[in-house]
Order: C-alpha cells, then structure tokens, then sequence
C-alpha cells in the first residue's frame, strides 16, 4: 500500500480551513512523512490473540488495515475511533483510543486506514478489545488516549477510493459476540413504550434508551449528554437502527452516530399479546404433611389439552387472616403442559429425599407453597382476575371447612375448571379437627400424598 502526499496534505489542509470557522476548535498539522513502503499486515483477530490477560505494549513492527465505522462529528463519540475488518461482512472489530478531537475530519467512515502498532498499547474490558495509549492508576495499567502528537505516526490513512461501509443486517434475537465493534444495522425496532417522548440524552449525562422488536427482545442505545442531537426527541415509530455494537456488563449496546442511523419511518408493532388466562388451570393439591413439615407443597393442574405460558401469573397466599396478600409466587417463566402439573416446593432437598424427585417449581419458606394449613391460597392469572382459590380471604381457616393443618386439601376429580369462589364441595379436606364437614385424619408424607398425579 502507498500513502501519496500530496492527498494526504490536501485533507490536513481542509481540516485546517475548516477549523478556522469553528468556535474554540483547535488544530495541529501533524509532521507527516508519506510512505511508500509496503506493508505486511497481521488481521485484527490475529491482533486480539496478542492479548495475554493484562495490557501490554506491542514491540514489534506490526501493522494492520481497517476501515472506520464511527465519526465524532455529532459529538457522540469522544477520543475513539471504531474500525473493522472489511467494508462489508467483517469478521472482526476493534477501537483506538486517540487525544484527537473531530478526528471525523481526517479519519471519515468507510476511510480505509493503516495502523503501525509498534509501541501502541493492547488491552481488553468487557469482551472489547482496544489499542492507543497507556493509562496507569494505582500501579494497573490500562489501555488509554494516544497523545496527539503521535497519532499521525501511528494511523495513516491509505489513499484508495473510499467506497463506503455496508452495515451488517441484524435483528435483535440474532445479535452475538461475532459483531462486537463492527458496524451493524438492526432490523424491525422502535423506541420502547415507556420512553416515548423523551429526548436521546439527559444533558451531560450518558444516557441508556431502549431499542425493542415486536418480540418484546431488548437492545439499549447508548447517547451522549454532549452530543449535539442531545436534545431532540426520540422517533415515535419503527424501523432500522445503525451503529457500532459494543458491550458493557455483558449485555449488548449500540451507539449512533446521528440521528439519521434511527431509519423509522414504519408504523410501530401492535402490542403483542403473550399473555394468557384460562379456567382450566387451578390448585390440585395443598399439602402440610403431619409428620414433615419440610415436605410440603403445592400442585397446580391444567385441565385443557392446551400448553399454556404461565407470565404474568402468581400464586399468591393469604396468612391466616390477612386481608392482604402476605406472600407471592411469580409463575411467569413457566409452561404448564395440557393435563400437565406443576409442582411447588418450599424446600427442595427435602421435597427430593421425601417423594423421590425434584420439585417442577423451588421457592422458599413462608411462600405460598409453605402454608401450615390454616392459611388462603390464591391463583391469579395475568389481568389480576382470581382464577381459583382455596379458602376465604379474611378469614382464619383454623376449625373451618378450609383448615388442612397436618394433612392435606386434595381437589376432586370431576372439578375441571378453577373457581374464584372457594367451593368446598369441590374438595377432600383432611385436618387434625374435623371440624365443619372435614375430614379428622392426620396425613403422613410421602404415603398419604400424591405430588404430581391426578
């Protein structure tokens, strides 16, 4: 690769001119000597393996090609410049650290450049891999701003025809480790609901927004306090969303450039609809055993043929009697299968060394699952309507026709739907009272229970 010139000095010279028209903007012309020499490059991955778990300074004369990804020029990049592999289908990414300001100026996107790597800095954080200057605190090296008068020694750019970048096409549920520091354009997203109206950024403040497709997945956007689209508000509708993927806490995150990378320019998803309900789900089995406390638990049964996702379900108890809900089971990460059961434990080493398996759900003590028999139980489907219940919310179950203390409130066979209601006609009730039409017969775990049978 030969670097000419007198096309390099002509793009120093427009920097300068350009420069001359903005307020409080400073400029040096870099000493530059064009080379014709040809370079032997190494690849970015073949850069990265360098990388040995600490930041390290590269010794020898190692050089790579690359071509930018970001620009400064709207001020949501600061001192860093993205690049990647190729113009088009990269296989990999990586950022400069560099004490430049309106580096768009000489390093503009798609611009191929040459990176002499020989006393740059290598480190890595959260899965992204960085060159530039060095930083040190407290004795720990990391990966810090090139100084300015050494960058043009550094990173040259290359006198081909700049031909552009194309992004790589993405959506949301597809994004992966592979498109770290490349430049990306993520398909089908809008802003998410609640942050409708706001603006990209609180002012001086690095400000998270939300990129969501109609599968409710999530991407946050990243925006600068100083960018200069700080102030403008988010679009209202849906489309595509360019910028370089990056990661922070191992979740994934996009910077923009401008606000022209958000294309919205589509009607936004219809409110998807992945919650359910239905009467055919409904609490089978109560259980506290008399010998066992340990072993107690709670089964819930889907009398349907039908699979059913359980978000935005609870379970919820209410403590002797409480008119308020004293503890809650958050059932949202389960399918209950059609004639399928769930099985829910408070303790579940104790569950598995009693019956012989593993509870389908494991929460813990004083949950609904835990009751000591004199408590009501609750199954409240996403809407927050009662689907089914066992005893009378308010009242003691303690000599009623809903006390199972010691043993254990089983629903009949021919009931197939829930009840909002509690229907004791609906029930076997087994106590150590008898009282009010139950039945007087302490029951003993495992024999006298049938966790996950109907």
């Amino acid at each position: 690769m030969k670097i000419k010139s007198n096309i390099f000095y002509g793009m120093i010279l427009i920097g300068i001119m350009l420069s001359s028209c903005v307020k409080d903007k400073e400029f040096d012309v870099p000493d530059l000597e064009c080379s014709d020499s040809e370079f032997t490059f190494i690849s970015i991955s073949e850069l990265k393996n360098i990388y040995n778990g600490e930041t390290i300074q590269i010794q020898e004369d190692l050089v790579i090609k690359a071509y930018v990804i970001s620009s400064d020029k709207e001020g949501n990049f600061f001192n860093t410049v993205y690049f990647q592999d190729e113009p088009s289908n990269p296989s990999d990414g990586m950022q400069i650290e560099l004490e430049l300001r309106d580096a768009h100026l000489f390093f503009n996107v798609g611009q191929e450049i040459v990176i002499k790597l020989k006393g740059l800095y290598l480190g890595e954080s959260n899965d992204v891999y960085k060159i530039g200057g060095v930083f040190t605190s407290f004795g720990n090296r990391s990966v810090g701003r090139l100084p300015k008068n050494v960058v043009f020694d550094h990173v040259l750019v290359s006198c081909e025809e700049n031909i552009g970048i194309e992004p790589t096409s993405i959506a949301i549920s597809a994004i992966n480790e592979a498109m770290l520091n490349t430049l990306v354009v993520v398909t089908d997203v809008e802003i998410k609901q609640e942050e409708l109206g706001e603006t990209f950024a609180i002012k001086q403040e690095e400000t998270l927004r939300t990129l969501v497709d109609c599968g409710d997945n999530e991407l946050v956007i990243v925006n600068s306090g100083y960018a200069d689209f700080q102030a403008e508000i988010l679009p209202d509708k849906m489309g595509t969303a360019t910028g370089i993927l990056t990661m922070d806490n191992n979740e994934y995150q996009l910077i923009i450039r401008n606000v022209d990378d958000l294309s919205f320019n589509q009607e936004r998803c219809e409110d998807l609809v992945d919650e359910f309900t239905s009467s055919s789900i409904f609490i089978s089995e109560i259980a506290d055993p008399n010998n066992n406390s340990g072993a107690r638990f709670v089964e819930i049964y889907n009398a349907s043929e039908e699979s059913l996702s359980l978000k935005g379900w609870r379970l919820e108890r209410y403590t002797n009697d409480n008119s308020e809900v004293s503890s809650s089971i958050d059932l949202s990460e389960y399918v209950i299968k059609g004639n399928g059961l769930l099985v829910i434990s408070p303790n579940e080493e104790e569950f598995e060394n009693v019956y012989g398996f593993e509870p389908d759900i494991s929460v813990g003590t004083n949950s609904p699952a835990d009751s000591n028999g004199d408590d009501n139980i609750v199954l409240v489907d996403p809407f927050d309507t009662i689907i089914d219940i066992f005893g009378i919310i308010g009242e003691d179950g303690s000599n009623t026709s809903h006390e199972f203390e010691d043993g254990r409130a089983i629903r009949k066979l021919e009931v197939i739907t829930g009840s909002s209601v509690f229907n004791f006609n609906e029930w076997s009730i087994y106590n150590d009272t008898g009282d009010e039409g139950t039945i007087n017969q302490p029951q003993n775990a495992p024999l006298d229970f049938s966790p996950g049978v109907r």
